[in-house]
């Protein structure tokens, strides 16, 4: 599907919609815990479907009704086919840790954007603590051979995905001894981990780190049956957010300002870049001016580059974007796709392994290439708003965290045209 932008003007307001990391966690803790409990507002995507089916293969039962869904978890049975992950990392990686205590082997598969990530630091940390597990060429697909997890120290890189490290810790209860668990590389990605053990913490259970977050103990306990309530997405509403500051007026609501989301980062981002940003208890307001060059450290929001990089496209003077290499083992190679897109939009930027130097300037109309991107798309329309004539190629991939992303453009005076209308 191809989405056609025209330039408009902007104004409105949208809530945020809910947190995808957050729902995932809810529903993996949900499935380790013995009982009922309910996820209260989840986000219904690609993503979230992906970790939901995969739990109801493994005797976890899963009921989505309009605002909460109910998870009836902690009796595991080896599945009768393979667990398809889809293009959903964090199911991939929380599912594979969760496998080492299902008896019998469990076969993970994903799709083909995620068949082309790498596991094999996390499978490298499951068999130090006695999990017979592979992936050919240190690629989906995923064997695990599990039962019984034994416990003890592992360690494994902090600067590949975090989600590594919220795996281990996710299943780390149910190890018959504490694990204790090193990360022998600064850990990038810190928010999500913080994420990772808040969640748990909401279903009893308890984690011990150090100050620097370079090592984790968990002893064993077990998971307590709960309501969760989701919390509005940063992630998502960078989108929306950013796009006042480029075309109008935006107000995004149901947005807790005070979130561990590391993605909320893009507040300080749009205020350093000099756009309107007014706080609420709940929500936020950006209103359009005239940016400013910034430099960005995204180590520990990674996801928002290319949201960010959009806005240095139109901002005065040489932006700086760096800690961005592990932005190329996503959906796509964002860096790459970030300086395709800019480039034939006719703005000049500079590659360089952990960082992107962008000219800003007057970027022009342009086809952009989403690459099966849902970030990548959904940061291409915003400035498809400013200059008119973008058309985004494989539109529909805003479905995996956004599916409404069009529908909100539209109701705050976007004019998109998809394919068929």
């Amino acid at each position: 599907m191809k989405a056609s932008i025209s330039r408009g003007s902007i104004k409105g307001s949208v809530p945020a919609p809910p947190s995808k990391s957050y729902t995932i966690r809810g529903l993996m803790c949900g499935a380790l815990g013995r009982g009922k409990s309910q996820i209260m507002y989840p986000l219904g995507s690609d993503d979230t479907d992906a970790a939901s089916n995969v739990l109801r293969k493994i005797g976890t039962r899963v009921r989505h009704n309009k605002t909460s869904w109910t998870i009836e978890g902690g009796d595991f049975h080896t599945p009768d086919s393979d667990l398809y992950c889809g293009d959903s990392a964090a199911t991939l990686r929380f599912m594979t840790a969760l496998c080492s205590v299902i008896p019998g082997t469990c076969r993970l598969t994903a799709g083909a954007s995620l068949s082309r990530r790498p596991e094999e630091p996390l499978l490298n940390a499951l068999r130090q603590l006695g999990v017979k597990c592979s992936a050919p060429n240190d690629l989906p697909p995923v064997t695990v051979q599990g039962g019984k997890l034994k416990g003890g120290i592992t360690s494994l890189p902090g600067d590949i995905s975090s989600q590594y490290v919220s795996a281990l810790l996710l299943v780390a209860p149910f190890a018959e001894k504490d694990i204790i668990i090193r990360v022998t590389t600064p850990l990038e990605s810190k928010p999500y981990v913080l994420m990772t053990m808040d969640a748990m913490q909401w279903f009893g259970i308890t984690v011990a780190f150090n100050d620097t977050m370079d090592e984790f103990q968990v002893f064993p306990q077990k998971y307590q049956p709960t309501k969760f309530r989701i919390e509005g997405d940063w992630s998502s509403a960078s989108y929306p957010l950013a796009l006042g500051a480029l075309a109008g007026e935006v107000e995004v609501a149901n947005l807790p300002t005070e979130s561990m989301q590391g993605d909320r980062m893009l507040l300080d981002f749009l205020q350093g870049m000099g756009a309107g940003v007014t706080i609420g208890r709940n929500s936020v307001i950006v209103t359009q001016s005239k940016l400013n060059a910034v430099k960005a450290d995204l180590t520990d929001c990674i996801d928002l580059l290319p949201t960010v990089a959009v806005l240095a496209a139109v901002a005065e003077g040489k932006s700086v974007l760096t800690g961005i290499a592990r932005a190329r083992l996503k959906e796509s190679n964002r860096v790459a796709a970030v300086g395709e897109g800019l480039t034939r939009m006719g703005i000049k930027v500079t590659e360089e392994k952990d960082y992107l130097t962008i000219t800003g300037g007057k970027p022009h109309g342009a086809t952009i290439d989403s690459k099966n991107d849902h970030r990548i798309a959904m940061a291409f329309s915003l400035l498809g708003t400013v200059t008119g004539k973008v058309t985004i190629e494989g539109a529909e991939c805003v479905g995996k965290t956004y599916p409404e992303w069009w529908d909100v453009m539209k109701s705050l005076g976007g004019r998109i045209k998809l394919d068929g209308e």
